[in-house]
Formats: C-alpha cells, structure tokens, sequence
C-alpha cells in the first residue's frame, strides 16, 4: 500500500510524495525490551518461525516481502542467515558502510523516508507485496506508532530481564487489537502472538442505538494472510459454513452438526462477531429474557432462577470458590433442574464451568441445542460477558471462552442470507471496559460498561 505525501516550501505546496507504507514485526518483554548486547535474552523456536512466516510469506507467489532494519539489527543478525533469505533486506544507515550491500537481496538507504519512497517505485511496488519494519530501537521509537503504520504485530513475552534496546508500547488510541493467540508456554516462558491495525475508535456504552454497520474501520485484507484468518470470527463463519454445506438434513427441513466446540480469547477483545448487526441484538443483554421473564427479570425456572434462587445460590457459590478456593475442580453453573422441567422449556445451555489459572478465569459452557446463525451469536455475547463481569468482580483477568454445542442447525430457509454474511469480512472485534468502582454482581448497570471501537 502507498501513501502521498505532499512536500511544503515557504508555505507553498509542490509535489506529492509517495511512499510505502509498512507493518512492524517485533517481539518484547513486558517493559518493551528487545535486547540486550545486541542479543535475544531468549530462545522461543516459535516466535523466531511466525518472524519467517509472516516477513517472508505472500499470496502472490511472484513477488516478495521487504525487511526495513537499522545497521545495528543487521549486525546482529546471525552470518547464517544474513541476509534473511527469501525477502529483500533494506538497511538504514548514514555511514558509508558499502560493505553491506554486497548481496544483490540487500539495499542501503539513508532514511526511512528514502526507503519507502524507493519501494514506491514502479519497479518495487510490482515486485514486493508488503514492507516490513523489524528493528532496532531507535527506528521503532520514531516509526511503530507513525501515519504510515498499518499493523504491528508484537510477540508480548511475559518476562522482565535486563535489556539496552527497548521500543514503545504501542498507542492504544490509535491501534486496536486484531488477533491475540492463547498463550504459549516455550522454554519456561509465557508468550502471546498479538496483532494491532490502525483505528478509528469509538465509544458505545450498552443501550446506545448504534448500528455495528456504521463502524469506522477500514478493510484489512492489507494483513499476511496468515494473520488475517486468525481472526476468531472465522472459527463461528467456518461452523456456519461447515453446516450449509455438509450437514445432517432432519424432517425439519434443518441442517445440523453435532459436538462443534468454538474457542474466544478474552483477554484484550470482547466476541461480539462483526459479520452481522449483532450490537443491538446485544445491548438486549441487560434485558435478557424480557419477553418471557417473571417481575424479577428471572426466565421461567430457568437460567437466573437456577443460579440464583435455588436453595443454594450457585452463582454466589461460583463467586465464593473463585475468590477462596480457586482451584475447586467443580466450580459450575447449572441452569438444568429435572424437576421444573414440566414447568418450563428445556434449557438449551446446560451448564457452565469456571477455571482459574495464572491470575485470570476461564469458561467452558455446554448448549445442548441451538440456532446457529442467531442463537450463538447471542450465547457467546451473554457468556463472555457473564465470564467478563465475574473475573471483574474477584479481581481476575477474563481468560478463555469456550463455546462447546451438540447440536448446531441451521433451517434451510436461512441459507441464503448466511451465504451473503459470508461474503463480509470480519473486522477487530471491540474492548469491553467496566466500571472499576463497581464489584458487586447485583449493582452493575448498563452504563457500567463501554465497548470500545465498535
């Protein structure tokens, strides 16, 4: 992608510059650290193989990538893979080192303006696919957060060691989280993979009549394809997909698999899928069940009235053994009472499990039935959010979701309109914030929490 930019002399406008812009591939430690003596403080075989995959894979298999770096990250590059093999090497440096550019994969640029008006070039822009910028500190600190930035994808270690080269964390107001893996466990060291795309954000507090159609954000197929599917969204398209095009036709003219499990990350986004209007639909959380509630906002023996009027509160008891005796190995909600069956419906999400790791909470539900093009959009909002709120309230980090399902059908006569959300492209889901004064589960109001980026 390129950008112009127009010069200013005495105030006069010339000619329009253009330049590439670029993506920044780095990993740090909690404190922003990339290095110490011009070395890794670490060994994650799996970080170093993402750098390769997303620095050196493209969709077009005639062209290449480009890898921005200062001298000092060039001279700290093993000899054995110097120049990075497969892409083509830029280094900026304003000493006359012309020793460097002695392979025909490495140029030298002065500047990091030089450089992206050189990849603009005709010549450049048909034969390299995206531009990456990989180090040192000095250029990340003057280029990570700038106009020209589309993404930084950002290898977060959970480690703080000693280090000499740091880069700046990456401004929240102007970047949003795209993809974060679950962590990864290499060598003795917690790890995530996380990508940020440039933003516009908006604020929408729960009850705001906002349409998740007029969101502000921009395509992002500027993404390495193998960061763009890693969007959660596509493991609900995938199911769907899975449904229409191979799954069990019943006498109601239904389609349906059985036993599909989906898996949200919640610790820096919020699962409210982007493919369809699903913010309205949402914000009905607050009211869940309006139409068929008793006056205290309970569903008919089911759900509210199971966790918390039977003789024994359970989710006061799942509150009580998260925050006392975290490592309780049954630590549920069951919304199935055999005995108000006659009474009510059936309840389609049976039970919920709570877990409790490395100072964050995890769950796991279980819907025995359910519409998969409406329902779970619905089900995977209500459980984060029930997941969100507890983890709040014990002074957790909300970890994994979970979404496990028997049976997920789809009526035929639906399939056209899936077929069309199919067709859209998932965009970052949004942040959920929550009013950190409020602690207690009965005292939470819609106004208490904020979906950021929507």
């Amino acid at each position: 992608m390129a950008t112009g930019e127009a010069m200013f002399i005495n105030g006069q406008s010339t000619v329009s510059v253009t330049r590439r812009s670029y993506q920044v591939v780095i990993a740090a430690t909690r404190d922003m650290g990339l290095g110490m003596d011009m070395k890794l403080p670490w060994d994650l075989p799996t970080d170093s193989q993402f750098f390769h995959d997303v620095t050196t894979r493209t969709t077009d298999p005639t062209k290449r990538n480009a890898t921005i770096m200062g001298r000092k990250s060039w001279e700290s590059t093993p000899l054995e893979i110097r120049p990075l093999p497969g892409r083509l090497n830029i280094v900026l440096t304003k000493s006359s080192c012309h020793d460097i550019a002695t392979d025909e994969n490495v140029l030298v640029c002065s500047s990091m303006e030089s450089a992206l008006e050189l990849l603009a070039t005709e010549s450049y822009s048909l034969s390299i696919e995206k531009v990456f910028v990989i180090g040192g500190g000095e250029l990340l600190r003057n280029y990570m957060n700038a106009p020209s930035c589309d993404a930084t994808h950002l290898t977060e270690i959970d480690i703080s060691v000693p280090c000499d080269a740091f880069a700046p964390r990456v401004d929240t107001s102007l970047y949003h989280p795209w993809y974060s893996s679950f962590p990864i466990v290499e060598n003795g060291i917690r790890y995530s993979f996380n990508t940020y795309v440039r933003r516009k954000d908006d604020i929408v507090r729960f009850g705001e009549n906002k349409s998740a159609a007029g969101s502000d954000f921009k395509e992002y197929s500027f993404l390495p394809k193998m960061v763009f599917e890693r969007h959660e969204e596509f493991g609900y398209l995938n199911l769907i997909q899975n449904i229409i095009s191979s799954g069990d036709m019943n006498d109601n003219n239904t389609l349906t698999k059985f036993g599909c499990q989906m898996r949200f990350n919640l610790r820096k986004t919020f699962p409210l899928l982007t493919t369809k209007a699903c913010l309205l639909l949402f914000t009905s959380l607050i009211n869940f069940g309006v139409n068929a509630t008793e006056e205290d906002g309970d569903h008919q023996h089911l759900y509210g009235l199971q966790w918390k009027h039977t003789d024994a509160s359970q989710l006061s008891d799942v509150i009580n053994k998260i925050k006392n005796n975290p490592h309780n190995q049954r630590i549920m909600l069951s919304a199935c009472n055999p005995s108000a069956l006659k009474l009510s419906v059936s309840p389609c999400q049976t039970f919920a499990e709570f877990y409790v790791a490395n100072g964050e909470l995890s769950c796991q539900i279980y819907q025995s039935s359910t519409e998969a093009s409406i329902e779970i959009p619905f089900s995977i909002a209500t459980y984060s959010l029930l997941t969100c709120i507890i983890a709040h309230v014990c002074d957790l980090v909300a970890g994994d979701f979970i979404y496990v399902v028997g049976q997920a059908r789809i009526n035929k006569a639906r399939v056209k309109a899936i077929q069309k959300q199919l067709q859209i492209s998932p965009k970052p889901f949004p942040i959920l914030k929550i009013n950190p004064e409020k602690k207690k589960m009965d005292n939470f109001e819609a106004s208490d929490l904020e979906l950021l980026g929507i």
